[in-house]
């Protein structure tokens, strides 16, 4: 039978407003590493250095083709065993940003790939070297068709950080699981997290294709 307090709620309510911003922090952190490794290593994928290219290809496939809680795992409990001790909010940042940057390098890999064999010959003929082609040419206009991608994963990040709850980081998931231990209900703490979650989602999904209409509209690529 559904047996909603209101008054439970209103008390609850502050711990995971806390939480939600242990979440968004986690989701932050994590992206911005995914955006920087990202854009490096689908640019190593297209060195002149067959070894590294094919290095980095592996490296990427490996790390999308395992689960992003196994990779958690693996850099808090696994890393002590090498000398690598890190925090629950280190360790989580680290594997999330790893994992996604993996994905992200294949978004700008298909942004880059995208710019016409001209730019690249234009930009060789003026004698640029291969840090001021991508500065200058390759890398503008590679971002505008990728916006949709990189978006998207912003999102999935979001919805991801619940999986730092499994090594102790007190975001949203793991707080609404204490609270539910604590008082024995776990039916408000829950049902309020989805709603953040929601709440969150959603308007980050419709802002994100509003800013690359606008981005696409401003390069007349639309």
């Amino acid at each position: 039978m559904f047996d909603w307090k209101w008054e439970f709620a209103w008390e609850i309510l502050p711990r995971l407003v806390s939480a939600t911003g242990n979440t968004l922090l986690a989701a932050g952190a994590g992206y911005g590493i995914a955006l920087v490794l990202g854009l490096a290593l689908a640019v190593a994928q297209r060195t002149q250095y067959r070894v590294l290219t094919f290095a980095v290809r592996e490296i990427v496939e490996f790390v999308r083709s395992t689960p992003l809680l196994l990779q958690i795992f693996f850099v808090f409990y696994v890393g002590p065993q090498f000398g690598i001790r890190l925090s629950p909010w280190t360790s989580g940042m680290i594997a999330i940003g790893v994992h996604y940057a993996c994905y992200l390098s294949e978004v700008y890999r298909g942004g880059i790939d995208s710019v016409p064999k001209g730019q690249w010959e234009a930009a060789t003929a003026l004698n640029m070297t291969t840090v001021q082609k991508y500065r200058r040419v390759i890398i503008p206009q590679a971002i505008p068709p990728a916006l949709s991608g990189m978006g998207n994963y912003l999102v999935g990040i979001f919805k991801d950080t619940p999986m730092l709850s499994v090594i102790g980081v007190a975001e949203l998931i793991h707080t609404a699981n204490a609270i539910g231990s604590e008082h024995y209900r776990f039916l408000e703490p829950f049902t309020m997290v989805g709603i953040i979650f929601l709440a969150i989602s959603l308007p980050a999904a419709g802002l994100i294709r509003l800013f690359e209409g606008r981005v696409r509209l401003k390069l007349g690529l639309k």
